[in-house]
């Protein structure tokens, strides 16, 4: 099981815009096998109608996907944020 990746809940404002920055980051080195250590072995995704099943399924279609969508770029914001 991978560590997990500060900052942690609970988030203030700054904090959540770090972890919203880092996933984004995370997602636009172009390395399927890093973005992938982010989701459990056993995770269940679906893409369109595509159903995956585990780590090694997930790594396989975002290397699929980044070879055929090179320009992409994934933008993530903070949209709304209450702090408890």
């Amino acid at each position: 099981m991978s560590e997990p990746r500060p900052p942690l809940p609970p988030f203030t404002r700054e904090t959540a815009i770090l972890k919203v920055r880092a996933a984004e980051d995370g997602w636009n080195n172009r390395n399927p096998a890093q973005v992938a250590l982010a989701y459990t072995v056993d995770s269940k995704w679906r893409n369109r109608a595509e159903f995956l099943h585990g780590r090694a399924e997930i790594e396989a279609l975002l290397g699929r996907q980044s070879a055929r969508e090179q320009a992409y770029r994934l933008i993530q914001e903070l949209w709304a944020f209450t702090e408890n």
